[in-house]
C-alpha cells in the first residue's frame, strides 16, 4: 500500500476517516497547506467544504501570506458543523478547517463527531497558543482528540535568527501581555500587529532593534 503524505488525496471509503490538526506560528504556511490540500482532494473528485474564522482578509475567505486565497464558510460561534455537513444533498467527503484555533470547543467536538459518526475526513489548521503563549481552548481540544497532530516544518525565524515559536502582540510598537485573547491584526486598519519570536525573546518581551520598546507593557 502506498503511504499517504499530508498532500496526498485520500479516496472515499479506502480507510476510516481521520481528524488531523496541523499547527505552527504565523508565517509557517498553515493556510497555504490548507488550500493545497483542498485542491488535491477536489481534483480527485472528492466533495469538500472549506471553513475559516477570523481570516486576516476580514471576510469569509482563506488567504495565505504568499497571495493564495479562496472563498470559505465563516464559522460563527453558533454554527452547528454536523448540521452544516449533513444538510447537503450530496455527501461531503472532507472538511478543510482553517483558523480552527478560534472555533468553540463544542465545534471541535462536532468535528470529532463528523469523523467518527459520519466518516468525514477533517483537516484542521491553526495556532496552538495565543499572544501570551497560553493555548487556545479549541487548539487544546484538538491536541486531545486528533488522530494525528503535525507541527508544520516551514522554518519561521525570530529577529535573532533562532526558530520562531510564539506569536507576540504588538500595539504602538510595544509588546503587550494583557487583553482579549482574540484580536485581529496585521490588516490595513488594525492598530495591532503580530510578530513571531523565539521563546527567549517572547519571555523577555524583546522585539528587536527598530521595533519599539524592548519590554512588554499592559494594554
Amino acid at each position: 500500500m502506498t503511504d499517504l503524505s499530508a498532500l496526498s488525496p485520500a479516496p472515499a471509503g479506502a480507510r476510516d476517516a481521520v481528524l488531523k490538526f496541523y499547527f505552527g506560528p504565523m508565517d509557517c504556511g498553515k493556510s497555504t497547506l490548507a488550500l493545497q490540500m483542498n485542491y488535491n482532494h477536489a481534483r480527485q473528485g472528492r466533495r469538500g467544504l472549506v471553513l475559516t474564522k477570523h481570516d486576516r482578509s476580514g471576510g469569509p475567505r482563506v488567504t495565505s501570506r504568499i497571495g493564495l486565497g479562496r472563498d470559505a464558510i465563516e464559522v460563527e460561534d453558533d454554527l452547528d458543523l454536523v448540521a452544516l455537513v449533513t444538510s447537503h444533498d450530496e455527501r461531503i467527503d472532507y472538511l478543510i478547517c482553517d483558523e480552527a484555533c478560534f472555533y468553540t470547543v463544542a465545534q471541535i467536538e462536532q468535528l470529532a463527531d463528523l469523523v467518527d459518526e459520519h466518516g468525514v475526513d477533517v483537516y484542521a489548521f491553526g495556532l496552538a497558543s495565543d499572544f501570551r503563549s497560553v493555548m487556545f481552548p479549541a487548539a487544546q481540544r484538538l491536541f486531545e482528540l486528533a488522530d494525528e497532530v503535525c507541527r508544520l516544518q516551514v522554518e519561521v525565524l525570530c529577529w535573532c535568527g533562532r526558530p520562531g515559536l510564539l506569536n507576540a502582540r504588538v500595539v504602538g510598537g510595544e509588546m503587550v501581555r494583557t487583553g482579549e485573547q482574540v484580536v485581529i491584526g496585521d490588516t490595513a486598519d488594525a492598530p495591532v500587529r503580530y510578530q513571531v519570536l523565539c521563546r527567549r525573546h517572547h519571555r523577555a518581551g524583546q522585539l528587536g532593534e527598530g521595533s519599539g520598546s524592548e519590554s512588554g507593557s499592559a494594554a
